[in-house]
C-alpha cells in the first residue's frame, strides 16, 4: 500500500467542500488534473476536545478481536487500519464491487491549513466548534466521487445522484433482551431515536422514514419509504446534481434546511428525467425505488446488519469475557437474576465470544452505513455501456446506475 501520489499547497484551491461527519472532512476536486477528475479527498478530523494523540490507533482489546486480520494489525495509523477494515472484512462481505477502500495520498501540513482555511464559510457552525482539520496527519485518502459518472465529466453529460442512509432495517431478536426494553423488538432503533431527538429540540418534526419499509423487498413499501426520505431528508437523504448538493440538509446537521424546495427542483430535474412540469419529482422518485429494488443492494446491506444475532445486551457478556474483566452488567442485576439468564453466555469457548463481538462490530458498522446511487440518461443505441441499466416506465427512459 505505498504512497505514490502527493498533493501540494497550490492544489489546494482546487480542492471544494463537499460535506463531512464526525471524524473526516469530505473534499471534491473541480480542476483540471487528469489524476483527479472525478475524485473526492477525505481529510482526518481532529476534535478540540481530545488531546492529539491520546487514542490509540489499535488498542489490546483490538488485536484480540481482529488477529486473524494482520493487514489491520500491522497498520502504522488508525486511518490505516480503518482503510484495511473496509477493504478485508466489509467489501468481502457487501461485495467489492459496492465498497471502495480508496488510496492514500501524501498532504503537506501547508496544503491542509490552506483547505482548511479554503472552507471554513462552508462549514456549519457546531461541527466548526466540535474539530478542525488534523494538520498534523500526512497523508488522506482519495476515493472515487459516487455522485458522478466518470465519462458524464467527460462529455459534460447531467449525473444526479441520491445519497442515503438507510440506518437498521430490522427490529432485534435477541432473548437476552431485557422485559423492561422489549419495546426494541417492535419500534425501530431509528423510530425512537427520532423521538429522542425531538425531545432534545435536535429535531424540530419527527421523520416519516420507516427503515423496515426500505428494506422490505416490497415495492410499495420501498416507495413509501423512499417518498417519506424526501419529505423528511434531516441527514438521511441527499441528492445531487453533477457532483453538487441540490436536495437534503449540507454537513450531516440533522435538521438543516434543503437547498431547493418544490418548483426550483422540479425545474433543475429537467434536464435529467423527461416529464412534463409538476411530474418531474414524481418520476425522480420512482426511479430511486425502483434502482433499490432492482440492485438487490439492500438485502446484502440486511444479512450483514443480521450478524447482530445477540443484541448489545447478549454482546457486552461476550466482551466482557474476551477481556477478562468481572461483567458489570451480571454484577448489577444481580446473582440470581444473572446466573438465571446469561450463565450460558459466559461459559461458550473463547473464539465463540470472540466471533459474537467481532460480529456486533461489523454489523454496527453495516447499520451506519451510506448508499450512494448516481444515475445518467442513457443515449438510445448506446448498449456498450459497463454500468448496469434501469428502465422508467413513465417517461419511457432508460438510465446507467451504480451503487
Amino acid at each position: 500500500m505505498e504512497m505514490e501520489v502527493a498533493l501540494h499547497k497550490n492544489d489546494a484551491p482546487h480542492w471544494v467542500y463537499r460535506g463531512e461527519g464526525a471524524v473526516n472532512l469530505v473534499l471534491a476536486y473541480n480542476g483540471s488534473s487528469p489524476l483527479f477528475v472525478g475524485k473526492v479527498l477525505r481529510i482526518q478530523k481532529a476534535s478540540r476536545k481530545v488531546a492529539p494523540g491520546s487514542e490509540q490507533w489499535v488498542n489490546g482489546h483490538e488485536r484480540l478481536i481482529w488477529k486473524d486480520n494482520p493487514d489491520i494489525l500491522s497498520s502504522p495509523s488508525k486511518e490505516i487500519a480503518q482503510q484495511m477494515f473496509v477493504q478485508n472484512v466489509m467489501a468481502p462481505l457487501l461485495g467489492s464491487q459496492h465498497i471502495d477502500a480508496g488510496i492514500r495520498v501524501l498532504v503537506p501540513r501547508e496544503f491542509l491549513e490552506s483547505v482548511e482555511k479554503n472552507v471554513l464559510c462552508q462549514r456549519p457552525a457546531w461541527r466548526i466548534e466540535a474539530a478542525k482539520v488534523n494538520t498534523n496527519c500526512d497523508h488522506a485518502l482519495l476515493l472515487s466521487d459516487h455522485s458522478v459518472f466518470p465519462h458524464s465529466i467527460v462529455k459534460g453529460e447531467p449525473c444526479i445522484s441520491v445519497e442515503i442512509k438507510p440506518k437498521c432495517g430490522f427490529l432485534p431478536f435477541s432473548r437476552f433482551i431485557a422485559e423492561g426494553n422489549a419495546i426494541k423488538k417492535s419500534v425501530t432503533r431509528f423510530r425512537m431515536h427520532q423521538i429522542l431527538k425531538l425531545h432534545q429540540q435536535e429535531i424540530a418534526q419527527i421523520s416519516e422514514y420507516e427503515p423496515l419499509d426500505l428494506f422490505s423487498g416490497s415495492k410499495e413499501k420501498i416507495h413509501k419509504a423512499v417518498k417519506a426520505l424526501f419529505t423528511t431528508p434531516q441527514n438521511n437523504f441527499r441528492v445531487f446534481l453533477n457532483g453538487s448538493l441540490i436536495y437534503g440538509g449540507l454537513g450531516g446537521g440533522t435538521d438543516s434546511t434543503s437547498f431547493m424546495v418544490g418548483e426550483a427542483f422540479e425545474d433543475v430535474l429537467k434536464c435529467v428525467i423527461q416529464a412534463e412540469v409538476g411530474m418531474r419529482m414524481e418520476s425522480f422518485l420512482h426511479l430511486v425505488s425502483e434502482t433499490v429494488s432492482k440492485s438487490g443492494v439492500l438485502d446484502r446491506l440486511l444479512e450483514v446488519q443480521k450478524l447482530d444475532i445477540f443484541d448489545i445486551e447478549g454482546a457486552i457478556h461476550a466482551y466482557y469475557d474476551i477481556v477478562s474483566e468481572p461483567c458489570t452488567v451480571c454484577r448489577d442485576l444481580g446473582e440470581d437474576i444473572a446466573s438465571h439468564r446469561y450463565t450460558s453466555l459466559h461459559s461458550i469457548p473463547s473464539d465463540e465470544s470472540l466471533k459474537i463481538v467481532r460480529d456486533y462490530l461489523i454489523a454496527a458498522t453495516a447499520k451506519d452505513c451510506s448508499l450512494m446511487i448516481s444515475f445518467a440518461p442513457r443515449k438510445d443505441g448506446d448498449s456498450a455501456s459497463p454500468y448496469s441499466n434501469v428502465y422508467l416506465a413513465s417517461t419511457d427512459q432508460s438510465f446507467d446506475y451504480k451503487v
